[in-house]
């Protein structure tokens, strides 16, 4: 079995690292975590393609693919930044993704 930070990697294309996205409240800090899972290259996506059908139906020029994906947007309260990110691991790993189709970037909320 791969060693804590192997596993916490494996999703991932590189490091996480914490760039933010605290909220403080009455002296108490909440973490916010982004997981994001899109299908790895190759895996055939049927919602992708049925949406490229649809929009060149739609006359869409110049479209070239569609990728989609799903973005869990994560609340720790009362933790820090490592271990908030130790539990969103956590979470892909036994829930959010499958290791052999997704590929998975976790970090703090793009928007």
């Amino acid at each position: 079995m791969p060693g804590e930070s192997e596993r916490r990697h494996r999703y991932q294309r590189g490091p996480v690292r914490w760039r933010g996205s605290d909220s403080v409240t009455d002296s108490h800090v909440r973490k916010t975590v982004e997981v994001r899972v899109e299908l790895k290259p190759g895996v055939f996506d049927a919602e992708a393609e049925s949406i490229v059908k649809s929009l060149r139906l739609l006359g869409i020029p110049h479209l070239d693919g569609v990728t989609t994906g799903r973005v869990y947007t994560l609340l720790f309260d009362g933790v820090g930044a490592e271990e908030a990110s130790k539990l969103a691991t956590r979470a892909v790993e036994e829930l959010l993704a499958n290791p052999v189709i997704h590929r998975v970037v976790v970090g703090p909320p793009m928007g």
